[in-house]
């Protein structure tokens, strides 16, 4: 038997030190990687959650075969915006409620409000910040477009010369329909025509088919067309249905037009359907200063977590939402909460919005969590906010907070997609927002999908999260 100071004892004294250790690492009990200095709470400085002036490109959109590189509308990565004119977090917050209300207005559509061109009464959402934006080619020869992709629109379209009724500032040089032999406009007999009256008002001039399409934030109409898409050099679609905008008004930053990827007939997903499967996924950046990726087709991530797409929504994608926890504590939200406006997940929306009593529970719990921390009266209608410009290069703590669909899927939102700052260090708000009933259509923003794989597997009817995809 070892004694306490026989050498036996004292290597068995080490190597119930070294387990400890060993131990006491692995559960957190040191900084990880992700700074998380607790299971339930991030630990970062506060000028991290500040954009960067510095763009950091992603490899990970070069590792897929049908993959393009996604960018921030307003970021330092982006080829088309000009840093001068790009909006404030304030007017960022503003024109969000506008999408939020173009959605609704969009869900409560109904026969009476399509038709011919001039009696549209809604408009689908706008896009004009809170976007993300990718390149693809139109045309034969091949021109490069940058283009907002938007998962609450179905049309993909661009301006097109010569813009008769006048077009909004670009970057790229505008398309031109007759330098390309692959263009060819669409009759009014034509099923693509038929399809565009579901989002569009529908018109015809001399047997062409025209198209109009309201935005929260501007206007495109034009001759509804076809023409060869490249999303690849061997990804390449002819015949591929798009907008030729003839005029076109709006804040779009700089992009040429919009990707459509919503769930109708004229959607990209459905007319790629035989090489993708239409099955597409994206990774949006945790800051706008980086790059993601928008990939089509392929295998899916075996870390993906699936949830069903609800189909009370049968154009925009619908999800359950099961709970939310804050701080590794789920919140008492009776599930009939989430279920009375339903939930939808978009790519332009910025912030998430929930039913008040959602919101109620998710705020106060939030709040009792940061009571170390000044709060601060908000200046653009978010609340909480909180003033960090004193601990500027401090760690500050931040309850984790989860969404939780249905089927178990947990989503952990990154650090990014929970406090969001409005105007500097002075007022960083919670990211959420509250729907002032819970009536309303719940909305899963994209800020809330901030590094996630997510995944649309619409021909199976589901929606996956996959952690680390960007």
């Amino acid at each position: 038997m070892a004694t306490p100071t026989s050498p036996a004892f004292l290597l068995l004294l080490l190597l119930h030190v070294f387990l400890f250790l060993l131990c006491s690492s692995k559960k957190g009990h040191t900084v990880s990687a992700n700074r998380t200095t607790k299971n339930h709470f991030h630990s970062v400085p506060a000028n991290s959650l500040l954009p960067s002036s510095v763009c950091d490109q992603s490899t990970k959109v070069f590792n897929r075969a049908s993959s393009l590189k996604v960018v921030s509308k307003y970021g330092p990565c982006s080829v088309t915006g000009d840093p001068k004119t790009f909006p404030s977090a304030a007017e960022i917050v503003l024109q969000d409620e506008l999408r939020v209300k173009s959605l609704r207005a969009r869900l409560s559509m109904n026969s009476s409000t399509t038709g011919v061109l001039g009696e549209k009464k809604t408009t689908i959402p706008s896009t004009r910040y809170g976007g993300y934006t990718v390149a693809v080619g139109l045309g034969t020869p091949k021109k490069d477009f940058s283009l907002i992709f938007d998962t609450g629109s179905d049309l993909t379209w661009t301006q097109c010369e010569p813009c008769l009724g006048g077009c909004f500032p670009q970057k790229d040089v505008k398309f031109d329909p007759t330098k390309s032999t692959s263009y060819k406009n669409l009759s009014c007999l034509s099923e693509p025509c038929k399809s565009i009256a579901k989002e569009s008002a529908q018109g015809c001039s001399s047997g062409t088919c025209l198209y109009r399409v309201l935005y929260g934030s501007g206007v495109t109409v034009g001759f509804l067309a076809t023409e060869t898409l490249t999303i690849t050099p061997s990804d390449v679609f002819e015949n591929f249905v798009i907008g030729c905008g003839e005029k076109n008004d709006g804040k779009f930053s700089g992009e040429a037009g919009l990707l459509g990827l919503g769930r109708s007939s004229i959607a990209l997903p459905s007319q790629t359907s035989s090489k993708y499967k239409n099955l597409f996924s994206y990774c949006l950046p945790a800051s706008s200063s980086s790059t993601g990726h928008l990939s089509f087709g392929g295998e899916v991530s075996n870390a993906a977590k699936f949830t069903p797409i609800n189909t009370k929504f049968k154009e925009l994608y619908g999800l359950d939402v099961a709970g939310i926890s804050v701080g590794g504590r789920k919140l008492a939200i009776d599930a009939s909460v989430f279920k009375t406006g339903g939930t939808i997940i978009d790519s332009g929306t910025t912030l998430t919005y929930l039913p008040s009593t959602a919101y109620s529970a998710l705020s106060s719990a939030f709040q009792e969590q940061m009571k170390k921390y000044t709060l601060t009266k908000g200046t653009s209608g978010i609340q909480p906010c909180y003033d960090f410009s004193k601990q500027a290069n401090d760690p500050i703590t931040i309850p984790k907070i989860s969404v939780f669909f249905e089927g178990g899927v947990e989503v952990d939102i990154h650090v990014s997609g929970i406090m969001f700052p409005v105007n500097g260090l002075k007022e960083v708000c919670l990211a959420f927002r509250d729907n002032r009933n819970d009536k309303d259509v719940a909305i899963f923003g994209n800020l809330q999908q901030k590094t996630y794989e997510v995944v649309y597997d619409v021909a199976k009817g589901m929606v996956g999260f996959a952690p680390g995809g960007c």
